[in-house]
């Protein structure tokens, strides 16, 4: 008897405790799981309401980073007011993820059309070059012939989109209809195989291919001798040009550029893209689209890729296992992307260059910024942001505009307005830093923001042009 009592006294006590929790109302219940659920998803989607709430929603100061005998910084980027305020993220949108998955489904673009140019590159690739000028983002605009004039010096803006982006790209579009309607031309070089447009060689471009971007801006610059030429590349895009101003240094006749959310070192954006729960989301998503961009091309792949492979990709990485590591005869996919990384080449950046980046970037991690090479660098200046997510920054109450396209463009207008924008100086080759014969034949890539590749050096020649 003296065995069996507690085991009867436990028994009684927890029935007396079931008997008590059936006395609390089910709505109790509820409420605390509820409770759970948002601390959960709070914490999870690095939601940073309150924070925002109890700062009076007066937003964060952008960090710079720069040289400090930096004339481009102190004659330029000191002049920008948007730079030096505060940016305020929109109270509903208070979270990184929220802010990436809001432009990518919705982005609240404006409304406009593009006038389109199909340029042929020296290989016989086909490009897509959008054009969009003041005088399409007016009310009253007269397009006449749909053909963009030429011999102005009127300043142009070329866009280099990210991953699976084109001109169509709600983060684009912002860009693209807020620089125009500054005065200035635009144009978005779309990648090869993008924008409708089909591949018409084995030819294709990847994170850090820069043939493409290189003779579109020396094309615009033999087309338009009198007109400043500035860059913006956003995300892989950013990648690209910085590799770009890096080989070419001093031999480009980029006035200035800007580089937005980029992924610098692609073996750390690797790592990071694939390291935590709601990384690897982004990393299923963005291997997703690049499967349906290789459907769109499925013959090319087909021939030069693993098809197999690619179809059963859940990852960045094996996708450019099966695709970009096998065309590029690369011994592994982690030499491709040190091979394409732009952080390499930030030391011989030789023109003014303002990089943009969120500390809180979900896709690019700020650990693989070259804060150093950046700092030794006096033509570079880097903002940093606390809260912006990928490509977003939105502002506002209706999110109707995004802070980092306001910044790039005024830092541009005041470069325009400075002493201090670049003039080409012609150099004898090329600063090849990291290339090897390994990097010689024609590749496949797929990553980042980038699509598919293939090295071409030959020397650029004039292009045949048509619109339409």
């Amino acid at each position: 008897m003296e065995l069996e009592a507690p085991s009867t006294s436990t028994s009684n006590g927890y029935l007396i405790l079931l008997q008590g929790l059936s006395l609390i109302p089910f709505w109790h219940y509820l409420l605390i799981l509820t409770t759970v659920l948002i601390y959960f998803l709070y914490n999870f989607l690095e939601i940073h309401f309150l924070e925002d709430l109890f700062s009076g929603f007066s937003g964060s100061p952008v960090e710079f980073t720069f040289n400090s005998s930096s004339q481009l910084y102190h004659a330029v980027v000191s002049k920008c007011r948007i730079l030096h305020s505060t940016y305020s993220v929109t109270p509903w949108l208070s979270s990184p993820h929220l802010q990436t998955v809001f432009l990518n489904f919705f982005g609240n673009p404006p409304v406009f059309k593009y006038k389109r140019q199909l340029f042929t590159t020296p290989d016989g690739g086909t490009l897509a070059l959008d054009w969009v000028t003041s005088s399409d983002v007016s009310g009253n605009a007269l397009n006449v012939d749909n053909v963009v004039t030429k011999d102005e010096s009127t300043p142009i803006v070329i866009l280099i989109p990210g991953l699976t982006s084109d001109s169509s790209s709600p983060y684009l579009k912002h860009l693209a209809y807020h620089t125009a309607k500054r005065g200035w031309k635009v144009v978005v070089s779309n990648h090869r195989g993008f924008g409708g447009v089909p591949i018409t060689s084995d030819c294709f471009y990847n994170s850090g291919w820069t043939e493409d971007t290189r003779t579109v801006v020396n094309y615009l610059h033999k087309e338009n001798p009198r007109a400043p030429l500035f860059v913006i590349g956003t995300s892989i895009g950013a990648n690209i040009l910085v590799k770009y101003l890096g080989e070419d240094g001093e031999n480009t006749p980029v006035a200035g550029a800007v580089a937005v959310c980029s992924p610098w070192d692609l073996l750390i954006a690797d790592r990071f893209i694939s390291r935590a729960r709601v990384q690897k989301f982004y990393d299923k998503a963005l291997a997703g689209g690049l499967q349906d961009y290789a459907k769109l091309h499925q013959p090319h792949f087909s021939r030069l890729a693993n098809w197999e492979g690619i179809e059963k990709s859940l990852s960045i990485r094996e996708f450019d296992d099966y695709a970009t590591r096998m065309v590029g005869k690369y011994e592994t996919v982690d030499t491709y992307y040190r091979r394409c990384s732009s952080s390499t080449y930030v030391q011989s950046v030789s023109i003014p260059l303002l990089c943009i980046s969120a500390v809180d970037d979900p896709v690019c991690t700020t650990e693989a910024i070259p804060w150093d090479e950046c700092r030794a660098n006096k033509n570079i200046v880097l903002a940093t942001v606390k809260h912006g997510g990928h490509l977003a920054f939105f502002e506002g109450i209706t999110a109707s505009s995004l802070w980092w396209v306001r910044a790039a463009n005024e830092f541009l207008d005041v470069l325009h307005s400075s002493h201090y924008m670049h003039e080409q100086k012609k150099i004898s080759t090329p600063n090849t830093l990291l290339d090897s014969s390994i990097d010689q034949g024609p590749y496949i890539n797929l990553t980042g923001d980038g699509m598919v590749a293939a090295l071409n050096n030959e020397p650029t020649t004039d292009s045949q042009k048509k619109y339409r």
